[in-house]
């Protein structure tokens, strides 16, 4: 944290002070998730959103797929939103939108704005919960005019769902994962026919039933080992154009773009309170409890594994609940965790650092992701020479999809050894 810890927060002028057990930042699912079962345990809990409504993601996406893994059901975007919405209030937690959390004025206390004016909240501790975006054309430094009707897949949904706008007639959807299939069904519902869908990689990255289902109820080429060389268009956008990796370019006749995918942690929060983020995700390193290097502060979601299912953030949230009661219970906070690293073509591990000495994780699982296609790759865990770990996943692993690993070797790692290493041979 920039504010020494040991300071005080001291009141500002035009800012109301006040204090509650626990403030959650983001009221997406791993957000609502978390201030349920805090609240139901009988904790004070707030939660923030600089959004107008909450819910998060879910709620712009109008398809079914939602809710399987925690819910055990079957449901729309918005349902799964309004039914986590709906628990956390009936829990007890106080959910509040359109407040924005502009920075720390000490430990565990955050200045917020919103429509009731300038506050400063002081937490017994604090959630960060802000969720992922995908990177915007800008950041993909993809050349070419700057015309109207280029999108990601969040700003598509808004537009679509959210306000009911048109977004053109023929589009172009890069990227080739489970978002991008979402914004198939986006762009059809909208009346726009899909020109193509382009990957850099040699085959997509969905699952194969979902692939198939969708190109034969909206046929649409896909152009893989392809990249995205510019975009044409005065005012409106005309085409984009493309070159395959021998060598070949194209001119792809649209008047809508959308880029999906290539996920970032939405880490400014975190990143103003110093806290320490890992390299791989670019989100606060976190330990198997999901707590940061700042006492006092969690972090859950998909701030933390850029991107997984909204169903497998609200889990987060859930396991996250145990870890934050104890921290309200005054248990320790871990001093030194080991951190756990991975090796190439893995790019990265969620949580990235683990407590040997502390109680079971709450989570039975890791999350990996890769770089490359992995066809039944060993993986490895090792730490000082020593195998901690080693076994074979059954399939082919894609990237932009999870690959998990167990938790049990845990209770085998040396808590003042070296760092733990993860590879996939």
């Amino acid at each position: 944290m920039t504010t020494p810890a040991d300071s005080e927060p001291t009141a500002a002028p035009g800012r109301r002070p006040r204090t509650v057990d626990v403030l959650v930042v983001g009221a997406g699912p791993a957000g609502l998730a978390i201030a349920a079962r805090l609240a139901a345990a009988g904790a004070g809990v707030e939660v923030l959103d600089r959004e107008r409504h909450a819910g998060g993601v879910p709620r712009h996406c109008h398809h079914t797929g939602f809710g399987l893994r925690d819910l055990r059901r079957l449901m729309s975007g918005p349902d799964y939103a309004r039914h986590h919405i709906a628990t956390a209030l009936r829990a007890g937690a106080a959910l509040r939108t359109g407040v924005t959390a502009t920075g720390w004025a000490g430990p565990r206390t955050l200045d917020t704005t919103g429509p009731g004016g300038l506050e400063r909240i002081t937490a017994r501790a604090v959630v960060l919960a802000t969720g992922a975006r995908e990177r915007p054309r800008a950041a993909r430094l993809v050349p070419g005019d700057r015309p109207a009707g280029v999108l990601t897949t969040g700003r598509l949904q808004r537009a679509v769902h959210g306000h009911r706008r048109p977004v053109g007639r023929r589009a172009v959807v890069i990227g080739a994962e489970h978002i991008s299939y979402s914004a198939v069904l986006t762009l059809r519902h909208a009346g726009a026919e899909v020109a193509a869908m382009v990957t850099d990689l040699p085959r997509h990255q969905t699952f194969r039933a979902f692939d198939l289902g969708a190109r034969l109820r909206h046929p649409f080429p896909l152009l893989t080992d392809t990249t995205v060389t510019g975009l044409t268009g005065r005012g409106r956008l005309e085409e984009v154009r493309v070159r395959h990796r021998d060598g070949r370019t194209a001119v792809i006749p649209c008047d809508t773009v959308v880029f999906t995918g290539d996920w970032i942690p939405d880490h400014e929060l975190a990143r103003s309170a110093g806290i320490a983020l890992d390299h791989g995700t670019r989100g606060p390193a976190v330990d198997t409890g999901f707590r940061t290097a700042e006492p006092g502060v969690f972090a859950v979601g998909n701030l933390l594994h850029p991107v997984e299912t909204a169903d497998v953030a609200a889990l987060d949230g859930r396991f996250a609940a145990g870890p934050v009661l104890r921290h309200l219970a005054d248990a320790p906070w871990p001093a030194d965790p080991l951190p756990v690293r991975v090796a190439a073509p893995l790019r990265w591990i969620a949580p990235n650092r683990i407590d040997p000495d502390g109680p079971r994780p709450p989570l039975e699982r890791f999350t990996l992701r890769t770089a490359a296609f992995l066809t039944r790759p060993v993986l490895t865990v090792r730490q000082d020479g020593r195998t901690l770990y080693r076994r074979r996943v059954l399939r082919t692993v894609a990237p932009a999809r999870p690959l998990h690993l167990p938790t049990d070797w845990i209770v085998a790692a040396d808590p003042y050894g070296g760092p733990v290493l993860i590879t996939a041979d």
